[in-house]
């Protein structure tokens, strides 16, 4: 395998590298150091600039959505009476968190986004899911505040 073919496997093992190499704010020095490629440094910055010269620039839209929060979620038995289920989990009213739900444009990476934007914010995300329009994201109740600002801005600036 080429330098260049390892050094793209190497850099496919962390997709914040690709965003980075995407918005052209990467070092190529230090993320070649980063990598475990064998090679020399110089040698794999170079793969990594050519890379990046082939790969769509880093752009973002703004999605079109409602957040609201909901407190006294928890696990509920009826999954009838569920907000969403996940892997056999049912999450309802009826508990010490709450939801952060958005309506409107979401899909898998605008969750993906808010995500990342939560745990840039230290908030710890109990469950989350997404399909037909709709995003819930459960967290501690006293982070319910800082998780809807959180939500705000991630889908305001989602990854195309």
């Amino acid at each position: 395998m080429s330098l260049a073919a390892q050094t793209r496997r190497a850099v496919a093992d962390h997709p914040f590298l690709v965003a980075a190499l995407r918005a052209g704010v990467l070092n190529y020095t230090a993320a070649a150091r980063f990598l475990e490629v064998d090679g020399e440094v110089d040698a794999i910055a170079t793969a990594l600039r050519r890379y990046a010269e082939e790969l769509p620039d880093y752009e973002t839209t703004a999605r079109r959505t409602r957040v609201t929060m909901q407190s006294g979620v928890g696990p509920v038995e009826d999954p009838a009476n569920a907000l969403f289920v996940v892997g056999g989990t049912a999450i309802g009213e009826g508990g010490d968190r709450t939801a952060i739900l958005a309506a409107g444009e979401v899909d898998a990476p605008a969750l993906a986004t808010v995500l990342e934007a939560l745990s840039v914010e230290e908030v710890a995300v109990t469950a989350a899911g997404v399909g037909e329009e709709r995003m819930v994201v459960v967290v501690d109740r006293l982070e319910g505040a800082t998780a809807v600002r959180a939500v705000e801005g991630a889908l305001e600036a989602v990854p195309i």
